[in-house]
């Protein structure tokens, strides 16, 4: 059974850049055609992708975090990471990690989801 679990710090500046680890255990992030997504729910909103990198080391970000949006794996260690710069308390969100195998998956198909990890922007 695979599982992801999201860590980082739960209070980030304004200005600064938020980074977080989804670390993957029961499977390798180099298995066939699996994506690693990070998605974002801000309170009191629904699901936003934020951006994936793909089994072959593919990235691929949402239109609107692109400029602020880096996503990077250790194949290593079986993680991916996420940073996000120039935060703002906008920002603020439940992050989660989440995989999936088809190209054609929506959010609510992923495969497997991490338990999602708070992140709070604020002075």
């Amino acid at each position: 059974q695979v599982q992801l679990q999201e860590s980082g710090p739960g209070l980030v500046k304004p200005s600064q850049t938020l980074s977080l680890t989804c670390t993957v255990s029961g499977g390798s992030i180099t298995t066939n055609y699996y994506a690693w997504n990070w998605i974002r729910q801000p309170p009191g909103k629904g699901l936003e992708w934020m951006g994936m990198i793909t089994y072959d080391g593919r990235t691929y970000y949402s239109p609107s975090l692109k400029s602020r949006t880096s996503i990077s794996r250790d194949t290593s260690k079986n993680q991916l990471s996420l940073q996000l710069s120039s935060v703002t308390p906008e920002d603020t969100a439940v992050y989660y990690c989440a995989a999936k195998r088809s190209p054609i998956a929506s959010i609510d198909q992923y495969d497997y989801w991490g338990q999602g990890t708070q992140v709070t922007v604020s002075s």
